[in-house]
């Protein structure tokens, strides 16, 4: 598989498995997990044939890991990202002290202002270091990073879960929590 059909796949894996299932017809159990051979067969029937070990290498080559499959391998959803309702099914757990956010210098002003809310998404997404929250940031125009004080959020009742991928996920991030680096 050639690099340009991996990301093809990659994103249109995203769009189905983060945010519409019902586009090829599968639907996510309510922990985003669908059947592998489900979704297979269901891109084929949509004129997008994937193989197995197609699939299993935008799996493995993702550079974002955005794809988990289950323990027995029988089934595939997105790491993090969802805009449909999931249960992800990850505990709570103990952030770093500062955690990032990465986002484009036209929103800073109003984040400054409001915090850091999930949106169209069911988390706020930070990274742990400052290199991945500047690429993401970069997406969406000039990028701003920003430091989240999660130890003072975790102190102060804020859960914290990590997603298979590594990205921390919380709920809205409150303004005072957060300072641009610089």
């Amino acid at each position: 598989m050639d690099e340009k059909r991996t990301v093809k796949t990659s994103k249109m894996l995203s769009r189905i498995l983060r945010h519409d299932p019902g586009a090829v017809g599968v639907t996510l159990d309510a922990a985003g997990w669908v059947g592998v051979d489900a979704l297979l067969a269901a891109l084929a029937r949509h004129g997008r044939p994937l193989s197995r070990a197609e699939l299993d290498h935008v799996v493995a080559t993702n550079n974002k890991r955005r794809f988990a499959y289950s323990e027995d391998g029988r089934s595939i959803r997105a790491s993090q990202g969802h805009t449909v309702e999931v249960d992800l099914g990850l505990p709570a757990a103990a952030p770093p002290d500062v955690l990032f956010h990465g986002t484009a210098e036209r929103t800073l002003q109003y984040i400054l202002a409001e915090g850091l809310r999930p949106m169209s998404r069911q988390d706020v997404h930070l990274s742990a270091d400052t290199g991945t929250a500047a690429k993401v940031g970069s997406r969406h125009g000039r990028p701003v990073v920003l430091a989240v004080d999660a130890a003072a959020m975790a102190r102060d009742g804020h859960e914290f879960r990590v997603s298979a991928n590594g990205v921390w996920l919380t709920g809205p991030v409150p303004a005072q929590y957060l300072r641009r680096t610089p």
